[in-house]
């Protein structure tokens, strides 16, 4: 029988999932990783640990499994970037995590030159050390021979996907997706190309740049160090985002979904034309598939469930994120404590880089279910800003908002989200839709499918949550909003 093992890297965790090819999910095994802050704002992953973790998940998720004939897709956290010797193929310095703000200075003194239109329009994107690029710069201008190795062309870099085929195939592939690719600010969204503007503009050389390829191509052969006898395809690849959209099988111009993660993503599909996108958004490669690039645009929240993961490992007011919902619901309301998630700044609408997080609006009375129940409701508040922006681009209401991500089981949280929004919230029966999604580019590569059609029935609806409709939302909301003012002003 035919089995595709499911890579989703993600920021806190490696998740190796077994489906089998009516998409549906046997098995699976998680493996976490560490989170290194070496000082305020810098955020860092040791790459070697996350590719050892992924061995260990594939390992344990085939044990006692041999007789399957297996194929290996991947979907991955996005922007974080690797820089690492294509001779040793050890990592100049560790991996610089999407929320990772050390290049805010770079980008401010970039748009206070005036490059943001040429950067927008090339790249979709705004200029923010969300994106890649401004990592690799610092780490070629800050690690000590790294910029003359570059040169010399002895270093090459990449997004987690690029880093995770070069180590399975030795070396062998040096490849990346149109999705991650867009994701870095290096890559031109109208040629399909790496930018030679882009890069002269950060300072990277060509050389360190991948191939880019469509999302569902072979990507090459591994044995995975061995826990195969026989070399195994891998097929399938794209950043965990658009893995969800294509999960979500939102292959029609208009359809959109919300990833609850670490942080999270919204992202609508706009069709095969890149458009600009309104302000507080970006426009980035939403799938490419079929012969075919589709388009996005998208909002992106840095801190969701990491700030419940905050909650519970660096304040303790729980032992576990899990614990939330029924802190949160022994309370009627926060009493007008708003939680703004700032840790690594505010992603869109907002972009600014060098907000704070903070505690608004806590008085005496102030009890620790106040501010867990404050907390999951900043993650449907934040989400709400996105949406917003997104219906007044695309000229109307979305007519249901797919959902998936762990924090999906957070009952009071799915609700209070539909309310807010006004919206359904349909939860499908895979909660990780990324690794779904990689599955789906998994059957495209190998041409086990050869049209959309056929691969929009494995979604499967389990629960809607459907809008209660109370005018206290409209307050509710706009409390948050006046939150947020206080600390970007």
């Amino acid at each position: 029988m035919k089995r595709i093992i499911a890579i989703d890297q993600s920021t806190s965790s490696t998740k190796a999932m077994l489906f089998d090819e009516q998409c549906r999910m046997l098995d699976r095994c998680d493996v976490d990783h560490q989170q290194h802050y070496p000082q305020s704002g810098w955020v860092e992953h040791d790459p070697e640990e996350i590719y050892d973790n992924m061995v260990k998940a594939i390992a344990q998720l085939v044990k006692d499994r041999e007789d399957d004939d297996y194929s290996l897709a991947i979907t991955n956290q996005r922007e974080t970037v690797v820089v690492w010797d294509k001779v040793t193929s050890k990592p100049v310095y560790r991996a610089l995590v999407w929320q990772d703000n050390r290049g805010a200075a770079l980008c401010r003194q970039l748009r206070e030159q005036g490059h943001a239109p040429m950067v927008l329009e090339r790249s979709g994107l705004l200029i923010d050390p969300n994106f890649s690029a401004s990592g690799v710069r610092w780490v070629l201008d800050n690690v000590e021979g790294a910029r003359q190795a570059a040169e010399e062309g002895r270093l090459l870099m990449g997004t987690i996907d690029t880093w995770l085929l070069w180590k399975l195939t030795k070396g062998k592939s040096f490849l990346t997706d149109t999705t991650n690719a867009s994701r870095t600010m290096l890559f031109n969204i109208h040629t399909m190309q790496w930018d030679d503007e882009l890069l002269q503009l950060f300072g990277i050389p060509r050389s360190m740049m991948a191939e880019v390829v469509p999302c569902d191509a072979v990507f090459g052969e591994t044995t995975v160090e061995g826990v195969f006898r026989k070399p195994i395809t891998i097929a399938g690849v794209l950043g965990d985002s658009h893995g969800a959209l294509v999960g979500q099988m939102c292959f029609s111009s208009g359809s959109g979904k919300v990833t609850y993660g670490t942080g999270s993503s919204v992202m609508v599909n706009i069709g095969e034309k890149p458009l600009e996108a309104p302000e507080g958004l970006v426009t980035s490669v939403g799938f490419s598939a079929l012969g075919r690039h589709f388009y996005g645009y998208e909002g992106n929240i840095y801190s969701t469930g990491a700030t419940l993961k905050w909650m519970a490992d660096q304040l303790k007011l729980v032992n576990h994120p899990r614990e939330m919902e029924k802190e949160a619901v022994a309370v009627d309301s926060t009493e007008g404590v708003y939680v703004v998630p700032a840790f690594a700044g505010l992603g869109a609408p907002w972009w600014k880089s060098d907000a704070k997080a903070a505690i608004v609006g806590m008085t005496f009375a102030t009890t620790r279910a106040h501010v867990l129940r404050a907390a999951l409701e900043s993650i449907a508040y934040q989400v709400s800003d996105l949406v917003g922006v997104m219906e007044k681009a695309t000229g109307g209401k979305l007519n249901e908002i797919c959902a998936d991500g762990g924090p999906t089981k957070n009952q009071f949280l799915m609700q209070f989200q539909a309310d807010l929004l006004g919206t359904p919230v349909v939860c499908t029966e895979v909660e990780d839709a990324s690794a779904l999604g990689a599955v789906v580019m998994n059957g495209f590569a190998r041409r086990q499918w050869t049209d959309f059609s056929q691969v929009t029935p494995f979604r499967k609806v389990v629960r809607t949550f459907a809008p209660n409709a109370s005018a206290q939302m409209d307050a509710l909301y706009q409390g948050w909003r006046e939150a947020v003012l206080k600390i970007t002003k």
